[in-house]
């Protein structure tokens, strides 16, 4: 086993949809008379209302529920995590499906706790053994249409089309009429999400006429400028689902908000073999211990693959599993539980585990904007419940969970890696991040522009030849102000940096925020594990703007200080019979001179749990207090003893 939930350490997959300038258009009717040159930026609006008019179906419901998928984008005829092709995300599993294993290649011990001996398992993702409806809907779309399956993969008006035939064919299979009033879909509209319970279809069609209602309009990565026009007032008819034959779901026992689709999958707690058990350990959260974390992971496999693991006892588990088709939620964990995912025993007493379906290392196989949509809405509940700071030191990516000890920074993993959207998940938060530079502040936030920020990255595959272009979330970072400058080097990884794709010696995240160093020109210089860090920041396009905040530098007369994996308590601290847990500095230092923004002031802690109880088990709280700083990719800890708090 590994890392959070299982992981490919080294062939993750997570590829966001692309985020781009939205430019605002009149709802276009139909293709140009005979003859007339088609702008080229007006395609696939055009498509949109071919396939709506050939198919009886109304344009802005065609147009909405391709949003949904996809923010209308066709991502170069690749498919994503799930199977999906094109702007309507017609699935065909059987040829495009991933059943890689999950966390099978890492060094990462899900729990992290050194109080026990590292939890590994051989646990593999099982292949489907029959697709669910919701993985082949290309193959019907094909049927329906007449178009061969591979054009609908890969021509933007044969995939609409296919889409406007399947929302048409539901409609029929209803017994409702072709309707032009976008109100009378609702129950098609549920059916072709591909859910087979009544709970996720409606989530579903409540997202697309979501949108219906406020409209949408952007230019795809490929400059496409498609615009649905808002319609406030719509009500569907939510009783057409009733004729739908959905099952019910059952979401007992889960904690979820009610505008997702949640049910109740749960995790093992069970004790097996030498007095050992899985999967995860009773709390009693927040009563005996705060929840400070999310932690957003990617799964490295299929849906029902990972659902057969997390039920694995001897293997990880983790709270939520999303899945990429529509968005639905399976809940394993409570969230007063602890779970195996994080790979810090700290991290892990004080998270919570979000395991999303998808690949690291697969750039184009993008997630869809109903996951996106449904895991913000978690999130937000979340971190609404239990006082959770939304913010990039708190919302935590996998590979910004730091190594608890020296010899576990290595095998950290890496996920949910560049190709997540941190900015466009985050607009879906509510708390975007600022644009607004302030003058005279001495921070900047990481904030380039998704579609345009195209880093070149290396070992997306076994060959280790560049991975496809595609828009990132991360900007690299250079030992000086000159793109032929060598890569910052992660002292703790002990190797030399490279431009993998899991490698993150050099590499900054969307929203991450730094003290500022140094200025050259268009380059900005960063404080960064101990560094004066370089990268690009050109005025007209920049990729970081300015900001102000709290940062910590050593105290007077110290020439530099430790900093740690985790904020354990002191000796001092620990009961007779819970054994003292080693501080553990990492390899690194912060020293004098240097500034590190500041995320959170907290109490030394630490959960014991080495065995099997029907209880809760101790929480160990110490006297000293500890900061957590934006220290390199991945926060850390400082003892507040040892350092200086100011504005920068």
């Amino acid at each position: 086993m590994r890392g959070s939930v299982p992981h490919l350490r080294h062939t993750r997959g997570a590829a966001a949809v692309v985020a781009s300038a939205a430019l605002l258009l009149p709802l276009l009717g139909a293709a140009p008379a005979g003859g007339a040159p088609e702008p080229s930026g007006d395609r696939l609006q055009r498509a949109f209302a071919a396939a709506a008019a050939e198919y009886h179906v109304p344009q802005s419901v065609l147009l909405a529920v391709s949003y949904l998928q996809s923010r209308w984008e066709a991502h170069g005829g690749a498919p994503s995590v799930t199977g999906g092709y094109g702007p309507m995300h017609l699935t065909d599993a059987r040829t495009a499906l991933a059943t890689a294993p999950h966390h099978s290649e890492g060094t990462e011990d899900a729990r992290g706790d050194q109080a026990r001996s590292p939890l590994h398992s051989d646990a593999k993702v099982p292949e489907y053994t029959e697709l669910p409806a919701r993985l082949k809907t290309l193959p019907r779309a094909a049927e329906l249409t007449g178009v061969p399956a591979a054009e609908l993969r890969t021509d933007e008006a044969a995939n609409i089309a296919g889409g406007a035939a399947l929302l048409a064919a539901a409609q029929k299979q209803l017994g409702e009429p072709l309707s032009a009033d976008p109100a009378d879909w609702y129950g098609a509209v549920a059916r072709f999400s591909g859910a087979d319970d009544r709970a996720t279809a409606a989530t579903y069609a409540n997202d697309v006429y979501d949108v219906l209602r406020t409209g949408e309009a952007r230019t795809t990565s490929e400059g496409q400028r498609v615009a649905l026009a808002a319609r406030p007032g719509l009500a569907p008819d939510t009783a057409r689902l009733g004729r739908a034959g959905l099952r019910s779901a059952s979401a007992d026992g889960t904690e979820c908000p009610s505008t997702v689709s949640c049910e109740w999958i749960p995790a093992p707690y069970e004790e097996f073999g030498d007095h050992d058990y899985g999967n995860h350990d009773l709390g009693d959260r927040p009563k005996a211990q705060s929840i400070k974390y999310i932690v957003v992971h990617d799964t490295e496999g299929g849906w029902e693959g990972v659902l057969d693991l997390v039920q694995d006892p001897t293997y990880v588990s983790w709270q939520y599993t999303l899945r990429s088709t529509d968005g639905h939620i399976a809940q394993h964990v409570k969230a007063k539980d602890v779970a195996w995912h994080a790979g810090n025993w700290y991290v892990n007493a004080k998270s919570i585990g979000l395991e999303h379906e998808g690949f690291l290392a697969d750039p184009d196989a993008w997630y869809t904007e109903a996951m996106y949509r449904s895991s913000a809405r978690l999130v937000r509940y979340l971190a609404a419940k239990y006082g959770v700071p939304l913010d990039r030191q708190h919302i935590l990516g996998h590979d910004t969970v730091p190594g608890p000890t020296t010899a576990a920074v290595p095998g950290m993993h890496t996920d949910p890696g560049p190709y997540w959207d941190w900015r466009h998940y985050f607009e879906l938060l509510g708390h975007p991040f600022e644009w607004t530079r302030v003058k005279g502040g001495g921070l900047v936030t990481v904030l380039p522009d998704y579609a345009a920020n195209r880093p070149v990255y290396t070992g997306c595959d076994a060959k280790g030849e560049p991975c496809a272009p595609h828009g990132s979330s991360e900007v690299r970072l250079y030992s000086d102000h000159d793109e032929n400058s060598a890569l910052i080097k992660d002292v703790g990884l002990g190797t030399d940096p490279t431009t993998g794709v899991n490698d993150l010696s050099s590499r900054v995240s969307t929203g991450q925020r730094y003290a500022v160093a140094d200025r050259w020109g268009d380059w900005t210089a960063i404080w960064y594990l101990g560094q004066k860090a370089w990268f690009r920041n050109p005025r007209k396009q920049p990729t970081a703007v300015e900001s102000a905040g709290l940062v910590v530098t050593p105290k007077a007369g110290l020439d530099s200080v430790p900093v740690y994996g985790r904020a354990y308590p002191e000796a001092a601290a620990y009961p007779a019979d819970v054994p003292v847990q080693p501080v553990s500095p990492l390899p690194y230092t912060l020293a004098k001179g240097q500034q590190y923004v500041v995320g959170d002031k907290v109490p030394g802690e630490y959960y014991y749990a080495v065995t099997f109880a029907t209880d809760p088990h101790p929480v160990v709280v110490g006297k000293d207090l500890y900061y957590e700083i934006q220290f390199g990719h991945r926060v850390a800890f400082v003892r507040a003893a040892d350092v200086r708090l100011s504005i920068s």
